[in-house]
């Protein structure tokens, strides 16, 4: 768990990069209707626990800056018996008063009135933009008389870079559920299953360990599947001789963990499937290898496209020089994606990759990264030799940047061919 000490450092933090004269807030997420008066499981906006760690909706934190002093105001939902009877127990304004760290604490009902009162000395507003809410249109119109308005979403975004030493241990706990989950999926994989009966039995061990969410909806894509990136219908009868990627990963207290693996259904590569499965693998390896303080995304996505434009020009899947066929993304075809992306509160960390004038950021100590390289033959192309056609390989683990170098924080999920067949037996 992350202390309340934690949270007060980051809005101090924030702080300083506000201006003065200013009015900062950032609202909960709404509840999300699924259908008529039923709606889908809650989940806070990561930003807004990110500063406070509160969990319930219709709630808004609220920074006044001066010159002289700085002021956090937590608004939460009042206790109201004739609710909590159908939606459960609220903390309330007292006990929140107690628990958490901030100057004030009001009632959400009293949030308009006091948010006039405290634009009235107030020149700068900071709201999140990029979140569509109508909250924020209603304090704009109350703001008529503030002329700068600016997205404090990109400065809390930048704070979330760097991950703290109790985010790192959350993470590490989210990976660590995950690989039993990975694992107990290759133990369980077999000819004639449904993928949706391997995402389920995934889904029961996140939970089953105390990872009450998956972080994203669990791919398992067998077959031809495997070569729609996002497929998550899970319908399909697992088939003799087919690999099935899963791409699944759980929220512990609300930090992620995002791991594929790419396992044969029936326990055992076939020769063309030891091709490609080695060639994303060797490419992953080498690709890892190169994380350190400074490096650059970008040189680890080139370097990615390179070695496995050479692979596959061994395999005969490609032709030609490989300087070529990165210029004219012949690869894309193969490999359309990117080598990886922050992974933190949200499984794609909502962190920037570049600073306001388009330098790109270089990694640091105690960053969270992915490294997934993969690679994507439809069983429609003919102009691939048949024996791998259908196949789709994409492994990815979770990377922290340290001071030295980098430590795969996900090391222990079997991903070698014997590890994985070993399993399987």
């Amino acid at each position: 768990m992350i202390k309340e000490s934690e949270y007060k450092k980051r809005r101090q933090k924030l702080s300083k990069k506000l201006h003065n004269n200013s009015l900062g807030i950032v609202f909960s997420s709404p509840l999300k209707v699924r259908s008529n008066d039923t709606h889908y499981p809650y989940r806070q906006n990561s930003n807004f626990y990110y500063l406070c760690g509160f969990r319930e909706d219709n709630s808004a934190l609220v920074f006044s800056k001066t010159k002289d002093e700085f002021k956090t105001i937590l608004f939460v939902q009042k206790k109201e018996p004739s609710l909590e009877l159908w939606d459960g127990k609220r903390l309330g304004v007292e006990a929140s008063k107690q628990m958490f760290d901030v100057d004030e604490v009001y009632a959400y009902d009293e949030f308009n009135q006091k948010i006039k009162e405290l634009l009235l000395d107030k020149n700068s507003l900071y709201t999140e933009f990029d979140i569509g809410d109508e909250r924020i249109a209603s304090v704009l119109g109350m703001a008529k008389n503030i002329y700068t308005h600016h997205n404090i979403s990109h400065k809390i975004q930048k704070l979330r870079l760097i991950k703290s030493k109790s985010e790192i241990t959350l993470i590490k706990k989210a990976i660590k559920i995950t690989k039993k989950a990975h694992h107990d999926a290759i133990k369980f994989a077999k000819v004639g299953k449904y993928e949706y009966e391997l995402q389920a039995n995934i889904e029961y061990t996140f939970k089953k360990y105390g990872a009450y969410s998956d972080a994203y909806t669990t791919i398992v894509a067998s077959g031809n599947n495997a070569n729609t990136l996002h497929y998550i219908k899970n319908t399909k009868k697992m088939k003799e001789g087919e690999l099935v990627l899963i791409d699944a990963g759980c929220e512990y207290e609300y930090y992620a963990s995002d791991i594929t693996r790419t396992i044969p259904v029936n326990g055992v590569f076939s020769k063309a499937q030891k091709e490609l499965y080695s060639l994303v693998l060797d490419t992953q390896l080498k690709i890892i290898s190169m994380i350190k303080p400074d490096a650059k995304r970008s040189a680890l996505q080139e370097e990615a496209e390179i070695l496995l434009v050479k692979g596959l020009k061994k395999l005969g899947i490609l032709r030609g020089k490989t300087k070529e066929i990165i210029e004219q993304k012949k690869h894309k075809k193969y490999y359309p994606h990117g080598i990886g992306h922050w992974m933190g509160l949200d499984v794609h960390d909502m962190a920037p990759y570049r600073y306001k004038n388009k330098d790109e950021i270089a990694l640091k100590n105690r960053m969270v990264l992915t490294i997934e390289p993969g690679i994507y033959i439809d069983k429609k192309d003919k102009s691939v030799p048949k024996k791998y056609r259908g196949i789709g390989v994409r492994i990815e683990d979770n990377i922290l940047v340290t001071k030295e170098g980098y430590k795969n924080l996900s090391a222990k999920i079997a991903k070698s061919i014997d590890e994985i067949e070993s399993l399987a037996r």
